[in-house]
């Protein structure tokens, strides 16, 4: 019997949230291809904290992505022309069917944090003239950063307030067949530090930026940023994605600058994954919120049954729930993805704090505890091995016995005493 001690005196990061993308794939399938009804029914699922699993962190990309129907950005002008003075700026295209379903998220759950995220800048900024690859020209940044402070004053407007930004995804990835731009660390260090920063300070918005928003493999792009004396003041912490390296590259992040926050702000299941869905993503919730994570976002909410739409990119991801549109009535699916991060979601409270739990890790069963602010104690166990195993859980004074069946997770939750 494995015996796991939660000790809630050792006290480690508060939580933001767990959650996903609203991508214009997700809106449109969401708000055009399904009845209202089903809308409202997986809506509810996800984000309702009684009736569903009550999601509560977003990551909004600003613009299109692979997952859009078709590439844009805020500020498109015909071939050729420039538009520095932002005269042609508009969200119009997210006010059809993205804000609408965000919003409703946000009725769901008021606790929901926003994150936003470009993929490109406007294709005129760039060195290519393309959304597809470039760098950001070095003529274009001040427009760039008043396009990103414009583009968050439109969505505030719109009801959505963005609480943290990063102003490129996955900047070491030079995208050839979707949206994406590759900016490395000095670019974006000055950016932010001569440019964006000081434009959000005199816009008076508080919407707080991380830097990179990219794999664990290259954590010297962060802690670059974070040591540049210009940049380093706008900077909230770093956000990070979980297709290459390993997670313990947020801890050496943390380790270094242990006050600024780490958020886990991308990670996708798809065909090619060789486990359960459920068993990836507990994993990566319980690994990235021990390794210091205050949020853990996978991509993609609503992708139909051929992993569309998707234009470039990713056509094999998974989404959180899949639509299967050929079928009458519609089939909704909850994938694995799902079912893991309800785990975390429904019982870890925005503003809950990890706390520490004995964990044997990927050779045994992995454990993340955390208080919510009602001061009840939730603990995910992930069961990493092919047989059941009991498990006998302690906590200041009082304990239990349950059975963890082999490849499952579970969570418990109790109140303290007074």
């Amino acid at each position: 019997m494995l015996t796991i001690d939660v000790d809630g005196s050792q006290r480690f990061q508060s939580m933001d949230g767990f959650g996903g993308s609203i991508t214009d794939g997700t809106a449109w399938l969401l708000d055009k291809q399904v009845s209202p009804d089903v809308r409202n029914r997986v809506m509810t699922a996800l984000f309702d904290p009684k009736h569903g699993i009550g999601l509560s962190f977003l990551r909004q990309p600003l613009g299109s992505t692979d997952l859009s129907r078709s590439p844009s950005t805020y500020d498109d002008v015909p071939t050729g022309e420039e538009d520095f003075a932002l005269r042609h700026f508009s969200i119009e295209h997210d006010r059809e069917s993205i804000l609408p379903i965000v919003r409703q998220a946000l009725a769901l759950n008021p606790a929901i944090t926003v994150m936003g995220s470009p993929w490109s800048a406007p294709a005129w900024m760039k060195s290519n003239g393309s959304l597809n690859g470039g760098q950001l020209r070095e003529d274009a940044m001040p427009a760039f950063a008043k396009y990103l402070v414009r583009s968050i004053e439109a969505y505030k407007a719109e009801g959505v307030p963005l609480r943290y930004l990063t102003v490129q995804n996955e900047p070491l990835y030079e995208t050839k067949d979707y949206p994406g731009t590759l900016m490395l660390a000095p670019q974006a260090a000055a950016l932010i530090g001569k440019n964006l920063g000081p434009e959000l300070k005199q816009a008076k918005l508080n919407t707080m930026v991380l830097a990179y928003d990219h794999n664990w493999d290259h954590p010297e792009y962060p802690l670059s940023l974070l040591s540049n004396p210009s940049a380093e003041p706008y900077l909230a912490g770093s956000a990070l994605h979980c297709y290459g390296g390993n997670v313990s590259a947020q801890s050496e992040i943390h380790k270094q600058f242990p006050q600024k926050g780490i958020w886990m702000t991308e990670c996708s299941g798809g065909t090619w994954d060789q486990e359960p869905a459920l068993i990836k993503s507990s994993r990566l919730l319980i690994e990235s919120t021990r390794n210091w994570a205050k949020a853990v976002s996978l991509w993609g909410l609503v992708l139909d049954s051929k992993h569309n739409p998707h234009s470039g990119g990713c056509g094999t991801c998974r989404g959180l729930v899949t639509l299967d549109l050929h079928s009458s009535p519609v089939k909704v699916t909850y994938t694995g993805d799902y079912y893991a991060l309800g785990h975390a979601s429904k019982f870890v409270h925005p503003g809950a704090v990890r706390i520490a739990s004995s964990s044997e890790g990927r050779d045994g069963i992995e454990t993340v505890a955390f208080q919510n602010a009602d001061k009840s104690v939730v603990l995910i166990a992930l069961n990493n091995l092919a047989q059941s195993k009991q498990i006998h859980v302690r906590w200041a004074g009082r304990e239990f016995e349950a059975e963890l069946p082999a490849s499952t997770v579970a969570t418990y939750i109790w109140q303290p005493r007074n």
